[in-house]
């Protein structure tokens, strides 16, 4: 009976208005009847009006001025102004305008239009003209009053009106997040896919929990209007363009929020194309022109030369024929000595100079090898004790960007003015193997919700973000247990954060992470069909309009995450296209928290807690009940992680070391038979030459220490390889020479050490200096990093120098004494009774070079293919050059298996919005004034070229800007906030706190007065006065429904200013284009710069502004990035200053041999340039560590090249190929065994190293460096120095001669001397007349056939 009483009586109040005929002047209802008993819910009270069908109402006095207030285009002057709505009606109606005109002020034409047709169906005159009653209900009021109420009607609204108030919306903005304010007044579809109908049905539908009564809008063309019920007239107004004055004097809109207000802005520049020349490659093109140069300057050379050569006598072009008194062929040209020319003597007098302060040197140190063992480990010891005060530079910032950089700088700036950047800590999860479905639903149609987006996953994702929201902890530093919320970044509320408070982004946050709003159900009528909706009809509603505090189901949920602020869907899926949010292939969730600087006691708190976080994420992927495959990080990830594989691949860089001690050691023996195997063994040797590379450096970094300047991993890696390269090179070059040298009659075994130290010592220290000078001019490098390198290496290479001279002396002459008292190694006191040939041991590899590798190579016709192969790499390098690839990805830092890897590969495939980019303002911009207002803002009446608006312009060309989405504006939010249509800004009229500010919260009678009165422009611009005095409000108001615009959170760090109030910082935060790789990140901060510079240039226009006012980009990553902008030319610096004391000491320590110099400064460019050359083939890409390891390249290359020119130089042989053969044989297998075969067995062994940053720039750079330095060192010099190699040194042969001429002069003396005693003896000693000559001369004959190695 129940039931049939109640469809009674909805029958009875279903009531159609068809009785009222539609004529003008006639109202279908008029002043309110009180609550719609059919709505709950709802954001504001839903008053409905009364059935009312009469005349229009003349309106006059208050009456009247409410109305002109609420809807001027009604007003037809006092006493002649009809309307249908009563005062109470057009107060509702102005409470409800408010909440939209919060979002739409910003354009005034839009807020008029949309006011314009809300006010034509609550007031106009010919009401009954365009709505249509289709649903009455009785509603008894407080007083006991019963009246038919209007819960529904229809509106005809002309089709080109609804479009063209449309358009003059659909592009208004929300400055605080950059978005579309129509994304929030079309419900489901969002911005993208709004249309008029969207529109206006989403404002007629009462589940959006704005409207008071179901209204349903009809859009009608012009050409249907004949088809309407009998007396319907849509209304046809004038909507007015959004670049249109107002009739009140609004002014246009802005371009950012109208596109037809925008002035004609050119396209953005293009970036360069590729380096062209007649529509082809220019740089292959200049490399194929430089390739025909060479060859045939090289033919044209061979030509000539063999031309001069056929023009020569013949006994001049086999070098034979000449003979001395004895009969014997002359091997050298005699040479007067007005023929020596002066370099020729300075060149000889500085290598005799030399050697003789090295032969005394080596002498002395031989003398007292003990004591200078001794002293050298004091010396050692006394650096070393600066090891106690070291710091290991770890942080990625102070490693690669210099303090005094532009973007060390802006970070240090940003930081200190606004806090670092958040921590974050994140999670992305897919489900790759669920299937996905297609949910038909009631208010929005088929959807696609793919696998991942399903309510049994979003439960098992809520559940474990419950389990890392409530991480306890006991923290030392705090004395407590310590929780999220100590740490956590809470926008909302950031002095005294709870865990709700805390900022987490996912998609259970649309459900304000509340398991029973995820299964909340209800059903729901729509159009006559009853239908469930559930979890996923809010989902698809909140996922485009994020900003709503209630759906439009009749679950009547809020989408807003529970700490209060919207979850923007680009921070909760990803994966996705087209808009298509449901049908997302990836779930995102990140915990967000403050960045305390290091000295804050919270920051390790802060580490902990994501300690914690690791171990929670890692514990649940390895539960088998998991449904998700995910990838993960943590803020401290990137440096944990560098720190692990460092540690774990120091066994490597020791077993490295250990594989080049035991080359060292069995290479530097000389092993004449079994039995003597342990005495001329050289472990000791090669143990000691490894301690003293190992001192040098512990010298070298001890030394830097004390001086303060820090360590860092890249040095504790090179350094040691780099010096061990160049100190095992001298090692070899001294212990074979003197290996290969006999010693003379009478001569001591530490005057033997001493002169065979003279010998090589010139060419050990032209190396050493050039490597070391090389270094200390690399210091000159503004990247952190690469300066410490160089000055550690410097002093490392120096002091390697000068611990051979010394300390590598006293030991060889211990092991020599050894030696020669046949006592084994390791047992000193066993001695073998095998003596020692006297004949010198000249190894393998001498023989092997000297008789077949020497004569081959510089055969004539291999000299031409070795010439013609190099001059072809040398330029397909420089090609190739030209192509390598700039940057460093950061996932390369990682190791082989790092979880950090899956993040990466996962960030890059499914985020959709790229990182925060902050537009900064420094002070002297007075933003108090009109024109600072304009010159920043984007809404109307500001300056069409503002800062924002230059932003927006940008975002306009993402493809050239790497601007995804235009920046927030608190200016923008600030005026409209102010704003007397909007609620935000009150004040109260009495009590305690008259004139003081009044939340929009605050529903008392007191708070009626507004901060601003309305401008008769529509142009808010509050004066200096009440901009300092309202902006603190502003930024402390928490946003909300009745005030969206508060500052709280999105802005209330975003500006700062000094204690008088003066605004000293400011920021502009928009959003980058997804980036992915280094090269991305560098364009992306190019463009930025030159961006705000444009800001700049405009703002300093500005009256008022200062001189250095600056507008710079913050994003966290430029500090790792703008290295990158000048890393071509600085490594471009670095390398020549690094080449130029490589020629300059080779010229000086040569006596200033230019070709010398030259042809070494030659060689080492092609070295490097086919080194990068190389790095373009192996992927190997340019950057820091690459800058790092190409100048240690150079001081390898000098190692490869200097001693082979050396030799060249210093030998007399006749012509230059044999010379060139002397060269190779003699100085190029101590080259091959000292710098080649020391190098190489340590690199093969850093394959097996985790870190792919060892692998690719110490493994597989290294390795490149090595080879080509080989092969440029032992193939490529020896036929250069054979064609254009200096000449004979004139002076050398001259004094050769003399000293020959000396010899025979003293054996014709001594024959003279013989000849007499025989003569006197012939009675008694008849058979020795004639026979041996015992003299000196002939020992010394037989002394240089046996040495082998003299320079």
């Amino acid at each position: 009976m129940a039931r049939v009483s109640t469809l009674f009586t909805l029958f009875c109040c279903l009531v159609l208005s068809k009785a009222h005929p539609h004529e003008p002047g006639q109202c279908i209802f008029y002043e309110e009847c009180g609550r719609n008993p059919t709505i709950n819910g709802t954001l504001i009270k839903p008053i409905v009006p009364c059935l009312n069908y009469s005349p229009a109402r003349r309106l006059s006095g208050a009456h009247y001025k409410q109305l002109i207030q609420v809807c001027p285009m009604l007003d037809r002057g006092e006493n002649n102004t009809y309307a249908c709505c009563s005062v109470k009606q057009l107060i509702s109606l102005r409470t409800s305008l408010s909440l939209s005109k919060a979002i739409l002020i910003r354009c005034p034409s839009c807020a008029d239009n949309f006011a314009h047709l809300h006010c034509i169906n609550t007031c106009s005159p010919d009401q009954s003209l365009s709505v249509n009653v289709t649903r009455v209900m009785n509603i008894t009021s407080s007083l006991g009053i019963t009246q038919e109420a209007v819960v529904a009607y229809q509106s005809y609204i002309s089709a080109t009106f609804a479009e063209n108030s449309f358009q003059s919306c659909k592009n208004v903005r929300i400055p605080a997040t950059g978005g579309f304010a129509i994304s929030t007044m079309c419900g489901r579809y969002g911005a993208k896919l709004c249309t008029a109908q969207r529109w206006y049905d989403f404002q007629g539908d009462s589940s959006n929990g704005l409207a008071p009564l179901d209204l349903d809008f009809h859009l009608i063309p012009d050409e249907a209007a004949g088809s309407l019920p009998d007396g319907i007239v849509p209304y046809n107004g004038t909507a007015l363009k959004c670049s249109e004055i107002t009739p009140t004097g609004g002014q246009a809109c802005s371009c950012q929020d109208c596109k037809e207000s925008c002035p004609v802005v050119p396209d953005p520049p293009k970036p360069p194309g590729p380096f062209k020349l007649f529509g082809v490659d220019g740089f292959l093109l200049i490399s194929i022109i430089l390739l025909l140069f060479l060859v045939l300057a090289f033919m044209f050379y061979l030509a000539v030369s063999c031309y001069v050569n056929s023009q020569r006598p013949k006994d001049q072009k086999k070098g034979k024929g000449k003979k001395d008194l004895n009969s014997n062929d002359v091997t050298q040209m005699s040479i007067h000595p007005a023929e020596v020319t002066c370099a020729e003597k300075n060149s000889l007098a500085a290598d005799a100079f030399l050697s003789s302060i090295f032969r005394n040197w080596g002498t002395l140190m031989a003398t007292y090898p003990l004591t200078v063992l001794l002293l050298s480990a004091i010396v050692v010891a006394a650096f070393s004790t600066g090891l106690m005060h070291i710091e290991l530079t770890t942080d990625p910032v102070e490693l690669w960007s210099a303090p005094n950089s532009r973007a060390r700088q802006e970070k240090d700036f940003h930081d200190k003015t606004f806090g670092p950047f958040f921590r974050t800590n994140q999670l992305i999860l897919t489900a790759p193997s669920r299937e996905g479905h297609i949910y038909d639903s009631l208010l929005f149609g088929p959807q696609n919700f793919s696998g991942i987006v399903s309510k049994d996953l979003i439960l098992e994702l809520l559940e474990l973000q419950t389990r890392i929201r409530d991480i306890e902890f006991f923290s030392k530093d705090l004395n407590r247990t310590a929780s999220l919320k100590d740490v956590c970044f809470a926008p909302l509320n950031p002095t005294n954060p709870q865990i709700t408070d805390c900022a987490v982004n996912s998609l259970p946050q649309y459900f304000q992470n509340s398991v029973d709003n995820i299964n909340a159900k209800v059903f729901m009528t729509e159009l006559g069909v009853t239908k469930e909706v559930d979890w996923r009809d809010h989902l698809i509603y909140c996922v485009n309009s994020p900003l709503s505090f209630k759906d439009i189901t009749d679950l009547g949920m809020s989408c807003m995450a529970d700490y209060g602020a919207p979850v923007f869907p680009f921070l909760a899926v990803g994966g996705y296209s087209n808009d298509d949010l449901t049908n997302a292939e990836a779930l995102i969730m990140t915990f967000s928290l403050n960045n305390f600087p290091r000295t804050d006691p919270k920051f390790k708190v802060a580490m902990q807690w994501e300690t914690e976080f690791l171990k929670i994420v890692q514990e649940y992927q390895k539960d088998p009940k998991m449904n998700f495959t995910f990838a993960y990080m943590a803020e401290r990830s990137l440096e944990d992680e560098i720190n692990r594989t460092t540690a774990e691949d120091i066994p490597i860089f020791m077993i490295s070391y250990a594989v080049i001690f035991i080359y060292i050691a069995v290479a530097l023996g000389e092993y004449s038979s079994c039995k003597r195997l342990l005495v001329d063994s050289k472990f000791l040797v090669g143990l000691g030459g490894i301690l003293v590379v190992g001192c040098s450096v512990l010298a070298s970094m001890g030394f830097y220490s004390w001086v303060g300047i820090p360590s860092s991993l890249v040095i504790l890696q090179v350094v040691p390889f780099l010096v061990l390269a160049v100190g095992a090179d001298n090692i070899f070059i001294f212990v074979l020479e003197y290996q290969r040298d006999v010693r003379r009659p009478g001569e001591k075994r530490e005057e033997q050490i001493g002169r065979v130290l003279g010998n090589v010592a010139p060419s050990m220290l032209l190396c050493s200096l050039s490597e070391s000078v090389c270094f200390f001019l690399g210091a000159l490098s503004t990247m952190p990093a690469v300066k410490a390198f160089a000055l550690y290496a410097a002093l490392a290479v120096l002091m390697d120098f000068v611990l051979q001279m010394t300390s590598f002396v006293a030991l060889l002459s211990l092991d020599a004494r050894r030696q020669d008292g046949n006592r084994c190694e390791l047992l000193c006191c066993v001695t073998v009774s095998k003596e020692r040939p006297k004949k010198p041991n000249e190894g393998i590899l001498l023989p092997f070079m000297r008789k077949f590798y020497a004569p081959v190579l510089l055969h004539h016709i291999t000299r031409v293919i070795v010439m013609l192969l190099f001059i072809f790499m040398f330029c397909a390098s420089l090609f190739l050059m030209f192509n390598v690839t700039v940057g460093l990805d950061q996932e390369l830092a990682m190791p082989q298996g790092s979880y950090m890897l899956k993040y990466f590969e996962y960030l890059y495939k499914y985020f959709e919005v790229g990182v925060p980019v902050y537009f900064v303002t420094k002070k002297g911009f007075d933003f108090t004034t009109v024109a600072g207002i304009n010159g920043v803002c984007s809404s109307v009446g500001c300056d069409q070229f503002s800062l924002t608006q230059k932003i927006q312009y940008a975002a306009d060309h993402p493809e050239l800007s790497y601007i995804g989405i235009s920046s927030n504006s608190w200016v923008d939010d600030y005026i409209d906030w102010l704003n007397p249509g909007s609620k935000c800004c009150r004040l109260y009229d009495s009590g305690p706190n008259k004139d003081e500010f009044c939340p929009a919260n605050e529903t008392v009678l007191s708070c009626l007065r507004r901060c601003m009165k309305t401008p008769s422009d529509g142009v808010l611009r509050p004066s200096v006065e009440e901009f300092n005095r309202f902006l603190p409000d502003f930024l402390g108001n928490r946003p909300d429904l009745q005030c969206p615009k508060g500052g709280l959170g999105a802005y209330d760090t975003a500006v700062v200013r000094d204690e008088s109030g003066e605004i000293i910082a400011s920021r502009f935060m928009a959003y980058h284009t997804p980036l992915t790789n280094s090269q991305e990140f560098t364009a992306a901060l190019l463009r930025a710069r030159e961006l705000a510079h444009n800001i700049t240039l405009g703002m300093r226009k500005i009256p008022g502004t200062a001189e250095d006012f600056e507008v710079f980009p913050y994003t966290v990553t430029n500090v790792f990035y703008e290295q990158y902008l000048t890393i071509v030319p600085e490594g471009l610096f670095n390398i020549s200053l690094c080449l130029l004391p490589t020629f300059v000491v080779c010229c000086l320590l040569l006596g200033l041999d230019l070709i010398s110099g030259l042809l070494n400064l030659i060689t080492i460019i092609m070295i490097v340039v086919d080194t990068v050359g190389v790095m373009t083939l192996w992927s190997i890409d340019y950057n820091a560590v690459a800058l790092i390891n190409l100048v240690t390249a150079v001081g390898i290359s000098v190692e490869f090249v200097s001693h082979m020119t050396r030799s060249f130089a210093m030998s007399t042989k006749l012509t230059h190929v044999e010379r060139a053969k002397e060269a190779t044989a003699n100085m190029g297998s101590a080259v091959f065994a000292g710098v080649a075969m020391t190098n190489l067995p340590g690199i093969l062994v850093l394959a097996f190293a985790k870190a792919q940053l060892i692998q690719i720039f110490f493994f597989r750079l290294n390795l490149v460096i090595t080879l080509l330095g080989m092969a440029h060192g032992l193939v490529f010099l020896p036929v250069l120095l054979s064609y254009f190699g200096p000449g004979l040194n004139k002076a050398l042969i001259l004094q050769q001669q003399k000293v020959k001429a000396k010899e025979l002069q003293m054996t014709d003396n001594m024959r003279h001397v013989y000849d007499n005693i025989t003569f006197e003896g012939s009675d008694t000693k008849p058979e020795q007349n004639g026979t041996s000559r015992p003299s000196p001369s002939k020992e010394e004959k037989e002394e240089k056939g046996q040495r082998v190695d003299r320079f």
